[in-house]
């Protein structure tokens, strides 16, 4: 009967250790009975402190957890026998222990209650052995907890990203959670974990639904706010650490599920090569390890002296080499017919074997040479390619550039609009005049010369009428534009820029009173509108006008009036041109009057106060008017006051009447220059204090209107750049080159090294030229005040004149 009992118990705990689990079975107090195994007194503390050396929570199958409380070696020298009952039940049946409703501690068991009570018959010991077996089930149960760790396919839903963990299966699940609330942002009360279709709580854990060490499970993440707290892809996850399953086959048809951890390395495992299987074609590569190199530990003192030194001895060693030799002689008989007769070859002395050891190295080196002369040339000729392929490009661009010059200057000859247009037309009339007038003095003499001149002045007057036909239009034209600029700048809002950046725009009623005036303004300047519309146009023009009474609004009244009653006449449009533009011009009048239209007062250029005008006003002496300041050339070169010089409109009309020079060419000179000054850091301030007229005396006077290098005297293909180019840009630190030569110029590390000493004598002498026409100037005489050369050249060349004292000699009375 006993030997049946252990047997049972063996095997339950056999059992036990290959399923690690125990199925849960329903509890019926009525059912079971308590039963009690005696114990030696002596066995009590080692069991007791066995028992009492852990705390252990054991999962049942209602979710209840039993805890065993530590107590000390006296609690357990009182108990009664049944605790070691109690401790057997919890652990073979953990699922099956619960509380007793009696005051005394009792277990219930199952199917095995009669084999229990027949063990109460046996002798001490029985139960001795019994408790030995129990000892061991303890240690194997200690030993599987100890890395309690189990590999938990997080699924995120809805994203259905899965994530692969370790996580302790004896951890509560609100540690899990907190982790994916801090990598999703979200409040872990609202995240849910859900296992094989049941809610987890925060306080349960992973034993208590039964999985153990090392299994694999799956667990499922979703919010229960998705619309206030979504849940998102977790990005970022690639350096960390997987896990993955492999399946390795253990045995026939036998496979067991591992878990491996990947770990990322930083470095590069090199290729090992392989095999293919010949019939079945599948690749085989050989693999290496995949542990971590280890690092070689860092030494000190590497970098002593008596590591970096070398010693060298030199010994000579000889091997000794045993050898032997057998003679024929009595009683030994050695054949002689696989013998050789060995003869002496010529003798290869050490000289000719180092002469032939350099015949061999001549050979190479002559290959070598070769191949390296090879690679040389080739790479010559292709730099010599890239040259000339780079030259023909700046040939076509040069090329291409000169006839988009030719043709936009055709293009303002034929369409002048701009001020410069119509210069260029005025200097090529004066070129083509020129040119006729020495044809006709060298032709022509005495009457015919005469004749042949009068007919050049009425050429020229013909051609002089045709350019101010040109003008006329062009300035219609202008004029419309300016006139349409000017009401958008009364009408346009109040703009600023808040801190952030953002642009508020803000209308006041002088802007809208302006915006109204300009939308009349519009409607009375369209053509091809029907009668009804011109009257309603009118109508209202006649209702704005009224407001104010003056001289100016019942003139554009009376004209109005008067069109309406052309226009109920039945007069033809095109005969009421003339009115309609003396409405519109009367109109613009009326905008640009402050009192009606207050916001023009900040756009008007002639100030309303007559007072302003007293210490802003020149007299020209070519026109015989008093005009503003404004209306006069502002010149940086030297030259009489602006009260002696004429007004811009005599300026202009003496420019078309006899010098008719052409200014455009230097304009982009200055501009090229402007903007290669512009790059600099440096903060240049005097090239953009020179005038039209001050770039020309510079070209034309100073470097005569040519290159210094190359005698370039194309204007359009010239530029002033800096002669030093760590100084700023003056007049004296400047030099006239071509483009080309210029960006050459300017990649010198010394002027020294790129030109020779007369060269940069005859620059020095052009730049000293310059400081003494330009030292007149106010504005750029305090950029020489300081410069000690200009001192000493004026001191050499400044005669004294000291006055002579003459004495009057009275005459003696």
């Amino acid at each position: 009967m006993a030997a049946s009992f252990y047997r049972k118990m063996s095997d339950r705990e056999e059992e036990f250790g290959a399923q690690n689990a125990v199925t849960a079975s329903e509890e019926n107090d009525d059912a079971f009975e308590t039963i009690n195994v005696p114990i030696s007194s002596e066995e009590l503390p080692e069991s007791g402190q066995a028992e009492g050396s852990e705390s252990e929570v054991t999962p049942s199958s209602e979710g209840h957890t039993t805890h065993v409380k530590e107590e000390n070696d006296q609690s357990f020298l009182n108990e009664e026998p049944e605790d070691e009952e109690q401790f057997m039940e919890e652990v073979l049946f953990p699922k099956r222990v619960s509380y007793s409703r009696r005051n005394s501690v009792k277990h219930k068991f199952t199917k095995h209650d009669n084999a229990v009570q027949s063990a109460k018959q046996f002798s001490h010991a029985g139960s001795l052995a019994f408790l030995d077996k129990i000892k061991v089930i303890k240690e194997s149960l200690k030993a599987s907890m100890k890395d309690p760790l189990a590999t938990v396919k997080v699924v995120l839903f809805p994203m259905g990203q899965e994530i692969i963990m370790p996580f302790k299966i004896d951890t509560i699940v609100k540690y899990l959670k907190d982790h994916f609330s801090y990598q999703l942002l979200i409040p872990s009360d609202t995240l849910q974990i859900r296992y094989a279709g049941r809610i987890l709580k925060n306080n349960e854990t992973l034993l208590q639904y039964g999985v153990k060490p090392q299994d694999i499970v799956q667990v499922e993440i979703f919010s229960t706010d998705p619309d206030l707290f979504p849940i998102k892809r977790i990005h970022g996850l690639t350096d960390a650490s997987q896990i993955i399953t492999v399946k390795v086959q253990t045995g026939i048809a036998q496979y067991q599920e591992v878990p491996v951890e990947i770990i990322k390395s930083d470095f590069h495992k090199p290729f090992l090569g392989g095999f293919r299987h010949k019939i079945t074609g599948i690749e085989y590569h050989n693999a290496g390890t995949q542990t971590v190199p280890k690092k070689i530990p860092e030494k000190d003192n590497v970098f002593c002296r008596d590591t970096q030194t070398v010693f060298l001895r030199k010994k000579l060693q000889q091997t000794t080499n045993t050898t032997s030799t057998q003679m024929t002689k009595i009683g030994v008989y050695v054949s002689n017919m696989t013998d050789k007769l060995v003869t002496p070859g010529k003798y290869f002395s050490a000289a000719e074997y180092h002469a032939q050891r350099l015949q061999a190295v001549i050979v190479l080196q002559t290959y070598y040479r070769q191949w390296h002369a090879k690679v040389v040339v080739k790479d010559l000729k292709r730099q010599k390619m890239l040259r000339l392929k780079w030259e023909a490009e700046e040939e076509l661009r040069k090329i291409r550039e000169k006839e988009e010059w030719i043709k936009l200057d055709y293009y303002r000859r034929h369409n002048p609009q701009t001020k410069e247009d119509f210069e260029v037309l005025y200097n090529a009339l004066e070129l083509w005049r020129q040119e006729e007038f020495a044809r006709i003095n060298q032709s022509f003499t005495g009457a015919e010369r005469k004749a042949a001149l009068c007919e050049l002045l009425e050429k020229e007057t013909q051609i002089i009428a045709s350019i101010g036909r040109h003008r006329y239009i062009a300035n219609m034209a202008n004029r419309e534009a300016l006139i349409q600029t000017f009401l958008d700048k009364c009408s346009a809002p109040k703009v600023w820029r808040t801190f952030s950046g953002k642009i508020i725009e803000m209308d006041t009623q002088f802007t809208i009173r302006a915006r109204e005036l300009q939308n009349i303004y519009k409607c009375i300047m369209l053509k091809n509108i029907s009668q009804d519309e011109r009257l309603d146009v009118l109508l209202t023009l006649k209702h704005t006008v009224k407001e104010h009474e003056c001289k100016l609004t019942q003139e554009i009244l009376e004209l109005i009036d008067r069109e309406v009653d052309l226009m109920m006449r039945g007069v033809k449009h095109h005969n009421l041109e003339g009115l309609r533009k003396r409405i519109a011009t009367l109109f613009f009048h009326y905008i640009k009057t402050p009192l009606f239209n207050p916001e023009v007062a900040r756009h008007l250029k002639v100030p309303q106060d007559p007072l302003m005008f007293s210490k802003k006003v020149d007299f020209c002496r070519s026109c015989r008017l008093y005009l503003p300041r404004t209306e006069f050339a502002a010149s940086a070169g030297p030259g009489p006051p602006p009260h002696g010089r004429p007004c811009r409109r005599c300026s202009a009309l003496g420019q078309e009447a006899w010098q008719r020079q052409s200014f455009l060419k230097l304009k982009c000179l200055l501009q090229r220059l402007h903007s290669a000054e512009a790059h600099y850091e440096d903060d240049p301030k005097i090239a953009f204090l020179m005038q039209l007229q001050d770039i020309q005396y510079l070209v034309e006077n100073i470097w005569a209107s040519q290159s210094v290098l190359s005698a370039g005297n194309d204007l359009n293909d010239l530029v002033l750049v800096r002669w030093d180019r760590s100084l700023e840009w003056s007049p004296w630190n400047c030099i006239l080159l071509t483009k080309d030569e210029g960006v050459a110029h300017l990649k010198l590390t010394s002027i020294e090294e790129g030109y020779e000493p007369l060269f940069i004598h005859k620059i020095k002498h052009k730049h000293i030229l310059a400081k003494n026409y330009f030292s007149h100037i106010p504005v750029l005489a305090s950029f020489i005040l300081d410069d000690g050369e200009i001192d000493e050249i004026r001191k050499k060349y400044h005669s004294e004149t000291t006055p002579k004292m003459i004495v009057a000699q009275r005459p003696s009375p």
